[in-house]
């Protein structure tokens, strides 16, 4: 991963976009603080697509009986503790 300074990166655009379009990422810094990440589209896609909502893990997971899960709890008072 390669970092620039904005001022480098405004002058040398074309270099960093050929850089991240080849899969390495370009980080460019503000400051000496790092701002933003240049990513080629395929990375981004990647990174950002989730594949399932959450609905469609919730719709597709296994369904169970009540009676197939063990809802006891245990009813103990729990440990002593000295407040004093």
């Amino acid at each position: 991963m390669r970092t620039w300074q904005l001022h480098e990166a405004k002058a040398h655009f074309s270099e960093l976009v050929r850089q991240a379009e080849g899969g390495e990422a370009q980080v460019v810094t503000k400051h000496g603080v790092a701002s933003v990440v240049v990513l080629d589209v395929a990375t981004y896609e990647r990174l950002t697509t989730s594949g399932r909502s959450l609905l469609q893990a919730l719709l597709a997971a296994p369904r169970f009986e009540a009676a197939e899960l063990p809802l006891e709890r245990d009813r103990a008072a729990g440990r002593p503790i000295d407040l004093t």
